[in-house]
């Protein structure tokens, strides 16, 4: 990869990847996460997923391999989530690339970090460059003076989304911890443990849920367990030693293969809204193989009190929901009974046969559901159907805006608030009609910055912008001329 580097493109960075003895993994990373209309993260930089997992866990370092560029962009992680830590990095040249200094590096900085004082693990993760040219991380000891050393590949031209990443790294944690499992006795949770059979959770969750699932569990007999990614490396045991797992976000692939590995059965959906609690109990109990007397009273406790908070805060609108967290079809079933008209649903994660019920929930209601959605696919849906209010990532939000629909960005403001149980059918009415009801200040907002300009003419102009035409005109027939070259090239 020394020449072309993290701009060759996907498909070239691919082959190198192949031929440099990745091909494994790569094919592992297609069935786990199939690719739609888009073959690369429409949002950010996939290992944004992975490290931001990392740094939420105790007594875990993180290192990363690659372009200086890129590790700097995603210190922000770091920043932005309050990890208040570190991320090592491990710099590169292209004659350290290509001789394998880098991997000798890569291993002399673990060598230096492994200190049990500090860490339980030290998870070091390849990005696009380190990945192509083959960078062989599954060489690295697992454990140096009692820390472990996890490896992962989180390629750009591999995985599609940033959420998908979080599963490679929790995937590649629990592989680890079933080992040592398998090998003999582990430490006990910090909290002890559980005299309850437990369910494990999959996905990232407002800290309220699990509580919440906890106490719908409780009628049952059954105890919440540790929600995967975990926060620390014990968890991961508790995690394994389960009686089922939720796929509360259905796409953990790589989660869900080790969890198949030990026999833990999987239950799909989420227990949002009344019919998604009263079937997710229903499937809990079954996977749990419960007397229908001890489902139904868990079902009696709190399907009422869900349809009451339902009924005592209506959603009445029409709205396009869409996102790339993996919660978007269990966010669409709460707003639809409590009264939204939800025509689109567009998520960026791949369909599961753990997302399978929602789907057939949301289609029975006549919402077309869009896997796989692309950032044209969503921001089509919203200008076709003009919503009261469209829920989606940045670009869609801003798109609506500048078309005067109110909008609400879909991962701070509605996949982070309680969404399970009585408080989560009444936590998202208000922040929904709150939205819609700024058509008529989204109206003015958009008569008043009418004029200002867009892309070259964006702003406020004294004078006509110095838009070059002649410039542009030379610059495109360089990259007409180049894109022939390479498809021509592509048919030697």
């Amino acid at each position: 990869m020394a020449n072309g580097g993290c701009h060759a493109g996907a498909d070239a960075m691919q082959d190198a990847a192949r031929k440099a003895g990745k091909s494994e993994i790569l094919d592992q990373f297609a069935k786990d996460y199939p690719v739609g209309p888009h073959d690369k993260p429409q949002s950010m930089c996939p290992a944004f997923g992975s490290l931001r997992v990392g740094l939420r866990m105790r007594r875990v370092a993180t290192v990363l391999s690659g372009s200086a560029c890129c590790v700097y962009g995603l210190t922000f992680v770091s920043h932005f989530y309050g990890a208040r830590r570190s991320v090592g990095y491990v710099p590169f040249n292209s004659e350290s690339l290509v001789t394998g200094k880098l991997f000798e590096d890569i291993r002399d900085s673990v060598y230096d970090m492994a200190d049990h004082e500090r860490y339980d693990a030290i998870v070091v993760t390849n990005l696009c460059v380190p990945t192509a040219s083959g960078v062989p991380l599954r060489l690295l000891p697992k454990e140096i003076d009692g820390v472990r050393i996890i490896g992962i590949d989180v390629p750009g031209f591999g995985i599609p989304t940033h959420a998908e990443a979080k599963d490679v790294l929790a995937g590649a944690m629990l592989a680890y911890a079933r080992e040592e499992v398998k090998a003999g006795p582990v430490p006990a949770p910090v909290g002890g443990k559980s005299d309850r059979p437990t369910v494990t959770m999959l996905g990232e969750m407002f800290p309220a849920d699990p509580v919440m699932i906890g106490a719908m569990l409780a009628p049952m007999g059954l105890a919440a367990g540790p929600v995967v990614p975990c926060r620390e490396w014990r968890e991961m045991y508790s995690a394994l030693d389960c009686g089922a797992v939720a796929a509360i976000h259905p796409f953990y692939s790589a989660a869900m293969r080790e969890f198949d590995a030990a026999g833990r059965p999987i239950v799909g959906s989420a227990p949002v809204g009344h019919d998604g609690t009263a079937a997710w109990l229903s499937g809990i109990g079954d996977a749990f193989n419960l007397p229908a007397d001890k489902v139904a009273e868990a079902q009696n406790a709190f399907l009422p009190a869900i349809k009451s908070a339902l009924a005592a805060n209506p959603v009445k609108g029409t709205i396009t929901l869409s996102g790339y967290e993996g919660s978007e079809l269990i966010v669409a079933r709460l707003l639809i009974e409590a009264g939204a008209d939800i025509p689109y649903v567009g998520t960026a994660c791949q369909k599961t046969p753990m997302s399978a019920a929602d789907c057939e929930w949301l289609e029975a209601k006549g919402v077309k559901v869009k896997f796989r959605a692309s950032l044209e696919d969503d921001c089509a849906a919203m200008e076709a159907i003009k919503p009261d209010l469209a829920i989606g990532t940045t670009p869609v939000v801003q798109k609506g805006k500048q078309l005067g629909i109110p909008s609400l960005y879909f991962t701070n403001l509605i996949s982070a608030r309680p969404l399970m149980g009585p408080a989560g059918a009444g936590g998202l009415a208000p922040v929904i009609n709150a939205a819609m009801g700024n058509k008529d200040r989204m109206g003015k907002m958009k008569f008043f910055f009418e004029g200002v300009g867009a892309g070259d003419t964006a702003g406020v102009w004294e004078g006509a912008p110095n838009l070059q035409p002649d410039f542009k005109a030379v610059r495109q027939k360089k990259l007409d001329k180049a894109a022939r070259a390479a498809k021509a090239q592509e048919m030697i």
